[in-house]
């Protein structure tokens, strides 16, 4: 039987968070937080695409979606943690901010990084997903059937 627990579920949820961010917020975020440390590249921002997948009705067999661009990047800082980013759209500085999140998230940094720049990023999702859904509430249509008194 598989372990449920996952000691990189912390990581997927700021990564996740990181490439959902509006262009040019993680790197607002990031130079209002803290001066960007001195890093080397591992991958420079590059372009590409990949599949996207999906689910019929949610829950049936998976097919191809089709594909969307994506920016990613590897960078180390100078006191040895690495950073990954893959970003959604064609956004190299988004990219680049991202990992450098990522890789500060690792180090001595964590704490800061994460009140300056991941606690206000999931504000502005759950803002975001708050007010999607009161507009989807409006909307919402109730269908009632009247029972006849006859069987």
């Amino acid at each position: 039987m598989k372990d449920t627990f996952d000691e990189n579920n912390a990581r997927k949820a700021w990564m996740s968070l990181l490439a959902k961010a509006p262009e040019g917020r993680v790197a607002t975020l990031l130079d209002a937080t803290m001066a960007r440390p001195g890093f080397d590249w591992l991958r420079a921002p590059e372009i590409g695409s990949a599949m996207v997948r999906g689910r019929a009705g949610g829950t049936g067999a998976p097919f191809n979606l089709g594909e969307m661009t994506v920016t990613r990047c590897a960078l180390t800082l100078e006191s040895g943690e690495v950073g990954h980013a893959y970003i959604q759209g064609r956004r190299k500085a988004d990219a680049e901010a991202a990992a450098l999140v990522d890789a500060l998230m690792q180090g001595q940094s964590a704490e800061q990084v994460r009140s300056g720049v991941l606690e206000p990023l999931e504000a502005e999702r759950a803002s975001r997903t708050s007010k999607r859904a009161c507009k989807a509430a409006a909307t919402k249509v109730e269908f009632f059937t009247m029972m006849r008194g006859e069987d």
